[in-house]
C-alpha cells in the first residue's frame, strides 16, 4: 500500500513523527509527503532524504496560500531532480469567494502546470468546489497525462471524464464513512485509483488526528465497495502510484 498525498511536516506530527513514521514502515511500501508552502516544501524535503527509498516529496503551493509563488518556484527548480511531483497545487473556491481572487488562484495554477510540463513531472491537483473548471485548465494545458486529482470530492459525471483523459483519481480515507465517495468508488475502475489519507486531516477514525499508516482502512473499504480482496486493491493501487510518480 501506498499513501500518495499526506503532510507529515506538518506541526501535528512534531510530538511523535518518527513514531508515526515507523508505523507506516509496517505496513506501507512508501508514503508522498506533499509540501503546500514554502517553508512546507522545505520540510517535506528534509523528510524525503531523512528516510530516503520510503518517503517521496512532491513540492506545490496551496491555492489558499497568500505567500509569493517567486521562491516557492525557485525551491521547486533548485530540487527537481529529488521530487516526484508538483503539487500540492491547484484552486479552492470553498474557501476563496472573491472573483477577484479566484482569477488570482488561476493565474497560479496555470504557472504550476506550466513546470509539470516543463519539468515532466506528475501534477497533483487540489480542487474543491471548482472541479469543472479545473479539469478544463488542466485538460487544455497539461502535456500528458501523469495528472492526480487529490481527495477528489467532485461529481461521479465529471470524474469518468477525469478518466478519459487518462488521469487518475485519489481516493482518501474519508471513504470509510462519507457515501458520496464511496459512491465515486463504485464508479472508478481500480486501475485509475490510487489511495491517500491527506493525514493530518479526514481520519477514519472519528475525532482522531490521521495518519500514513491508517491508508489500510481505505484499501479496505474500496476493496468492500468493488467486492474484490483486499490484496487485490493492495497491488493494483500499488502498482498505479508507482507509475505515476516514478517509484521503482
Amino acid at each position: 500500500m501506498i499513501d500518495i498525498h499526506c503532510h507529515l511536516d506538518f506541526k501535528n506530527f512534531n510530538k511523535d513523527r518518527e513514531e508515526v513514521i515507523n508505523r507506516a514502515k509496517k505496513k506501507l511500501t512508501a508514503v508522498i509527503n506533499s509540501g503546500a508552502s514554502y517553508e512546507g516544501n522545505k520540510k517535506t524535503l528534509k523528510l524525503s532524504k531523512e528516510y530516503e527509498g520510503f518517503i517521496y516529496p512532491t513540492l506545490g503551493f496551496h491555492p489558499t496560500n497568500n505567500e509569493p509563488i517567486d521562491r516557492t518556484i525557485e525551491e521547486i527548480e533548485k530540487n527537481v531532480e529529488y521530487i516526484v511531483g508538483i503539487g500540492e497545487v491547484g484552486m479552492d473556491f470553498y474557501r476563496v469567494e472573491d472573483p477577484e481572487e479566484r482569477k488570482k488562484q488561476e493565474h497560479i495554477f496555470k504557472k504550476f502546470i506550466e513546470l509539470s510540463n516543463e519539468y515532466e513531472l506528475p501534477l497533483v491537483i487540489h480542487a474543491r468546489e471548482c472541479e469543472d473548471r479545473v479539469f478544463e485548465i488542466v485538460k487544455e494545458l497539461k502535456d500528458d497525462s501523469n495528472v492526480v486529482f487529490h481527495c477528489y470530492s467532485g461529481s461521479v459525471e465529471l470524474a469518468k471524464k477525469i478518466l478519459e483523459e487518462g488521469y487518475y483519481i485519489s481516493v482518501p480515507t474519508l471513504v470509510c464513512f462519507s457515501k458520496h465517495h464511496q459512491n465515486i468508488v463504485k464508479n472508478l475502475p481500480l486501475e485509475k485509483i490510487l489511495t491517500e489519507t491527506d493525514s493530518p486531516f479526514l481520519s477514519p477514525y472519528r475525532g482522531k488526528r490521521n495518519e500514513p499508516s491508517f491508508v489500510e482502512e481505505a484499501v479496505k473499504k474500496i476493496a468492500e465497495l468493488k467486492s474484490v480482496s483486499i490484496e487485490k486493491v493492495d497491488e493494483i493501487t500499488d502498482r498505479n502510484a508507482r507509475k505515476v510518480f516514478n517509484i521503482g
